[in-house]
């Protein structure tokens, strides 16, 4: 219980965030980071559910958009690991290596995948012969692993991704490529829409583009902390694994070309933004569609009115035979007080309240985790009302992540008077080297890229302080996860 009493979860996330996070992980039973292997955490079932809930509408978005699922092996042979010399550059420092089991050693080192294109492109090499092969729209959910040197955090930097949803693409123009890349941005906005985050996309700059790419786009979104999260990437990876991996195909025409791709991928990072941008004082606040419990029923009865309970059984499976996910709280050992501020902590949007009078009227009281407002409605009603309650509380949700992202958006044509303020910076900029780090040097924070969208509105233009120019592109500067 907090030392307020108000709460069984009472901390502001704004100003302790990382104490926030870390309680609200514990508690709220998300993840165990006991496990003594530094960056690799286990998942608690409730947690699990959440992230299981996250990946059902990406994968729901690439299946629609005409991606396949398929599975590659984690272990990469170092030769076919290093074929493409920018992608060595780019991971072999942070790759583990397998050279051996604990009584024999192998001729070739192993690497554990930190992704997958080398795996992957292997093989497509032995698939792709003509034109009819193309286009490729694969993905696969797996772990990755990397030896991050940064400090881990729970969930936003980690050694071993537990949840890694990545997908591939190969075409036969560039054209198609291009035309890929948008469709991928498409999905991750309509992914991150759907979970009610609000971001930045930026086009990277040249400098820090992935490994192996032609460029890359990222999605942005501040933390209560003001630091930047990345939640995903969408990388033109043009014809260098193509030419490195000799993937070729006979064109109509009779010639022979190297093939186009893209990559995007995400990872549980999207839940550990919707735990910092949604949570509150109260603790997790779950959008109803990836509530791992959308609704729990709290019976409201004296000891010996087991009709009540009885009553709230029914009330729980007429929800689950409807596809709510619910939980039914009989605990005899706590009040219903108790429970309403647990279930809150927890992050489930919506509570159903049983006692006497809904037993009497065969009806629900549906609570809101959002508001103290509260509604009776039959129980042939139920399922409707909550619908109905959940599309608002998603309204709501938005609303208050559009003012956390303002409150931690600094936009200015002179860094200098964001400095030492908390947030990330946006202003404008020639995009050339020299000025990153001229900006880098006044701020302290790195520049993440060029916005290309924004859920704010900046100004048309504005004067870089680099030359003093006038200029249309503003950047995002930040310090990261």
């Amino acid at each position: 219980m907090a030392s307020s009493g108000k709460y069984l979860f009472d901390i502001d996330k704004y100003r302790e965030f990382p104490r926030w996070y870390h309680e609200i992980l514990k508690k709220a039973d998300i993840v165990d980071i006991r496990y003594p292997v530094k960056g690799m955490i286990v998942w608690r079932p409730y947690g699990f559910k959440a992230l299981r809930n996250i990946q059902k509408i990406m994968i729901r978005l690439l299946e629609e958009t005409g991606h396949e699922e398929a599975y590659f092996p984690t272990l990469i042979p170092e030769s076919v690991f290093s074929l493409e010399e920018d992608f060595l550059k780019g991971f072999g420092g942070e790759t583990f290596v397998v050279s051996g089991t604990g009584s024999k050693k192998f001729q070739e080192k192993l690497y554990v995948r930190p992704t997958s294109e080398t795996a992957m492109y292997y093989m497509w090499r032995l698939w792709v012969k003509g034109r009819k092969d193309l286009p490729i729209k694969m993905y696969q959910i797996v772990n990755v692993f990397r030896y991050e040197t940064k400090a881990t955090h729970p969930i936003l930097r980690v050694r071993e991704i537990a949840s890694f949803i990545e997908a591939h693409t190969a075409h036969a123009t560039m054209e198609e490529a291009e035309k890929q890349i948008r469709e991928a941005l498409d999905i991750y906005k309509r992914f991150y829409d759907e979970l009610l985050i609000p971001y930045f996309i930026v086009l990277t700059p040249p400098w820090d583009t992935f490994a192996g790419a032609e460029y890359n786009y990222d999605f942005i979104t501040p933390m209560p902390d003001g630091k930047a999260l990345e939640l995903g990437s969408v990388i033109n990876l043009g014809q260098k694994f193509s030419k490195a991996f000799e993937i070729v195909f006979m064109d109509e025409d009779g010639s022979v070309k190297h093939v186009y791709q893209t990559c995007y991928g995400i990872s549980e990072r999207s839940l550990g933004s919707v735990i910092s941008v949604h949570g509150d004082n109260k603790g997790l606040f779950f959008p109803p569609k990836i509530a791992p419990i959308q609704v729990v029923i709290v019976p409201i009865m004296r000891v010996g009115e087991t009709h009540i309970l009885d009553y709230a059984r029914k009330v729980r499976d007429y929800l689950r035979e409807r596809g709510v996910r619910v939980y039914l709280d009989d605990d005899p050992e706590h009040t219903p007080g108790w429970k309403y501020y647990y279930w809150d902590m927890k992050g489930v949007p919506t509570r159903i309240e049983i006692g006497r009078r809904e037993y009497e009227g065969k009806t629900a009281t549906i609570a809101r985790r959002d508001r103290r407002e509260k509604k009776t409605v039959s129980l042939e009603k139920l399922v409707e009302e909550l619908h109905s309650v959940w599309k608002d509380i998603e309204k709501v949700l938005y609303e208050r992540a559009l003012e956390h992202f303002k409150k931690l958006v600094i936009v200015t044509e002179d860094p200098e008077e964001a400095v030492g303020r908390k947030g990330l910076i946006v202003t404008p900029w020639d995009e050339t080297e020299e000025c990153a780090n001229e900006l880098e040097s006044i701020t302290g924070k790195s520049v993440l890229g060029t916005i290309v969208e924004s859920p704010i509105e900046l100004p048309v233009s504005g004067r870089s302080v680099c030359g003093g120019k006038k200029t249309s592109k503003w950047a995002l500067l930040g310090v990261t996860y």
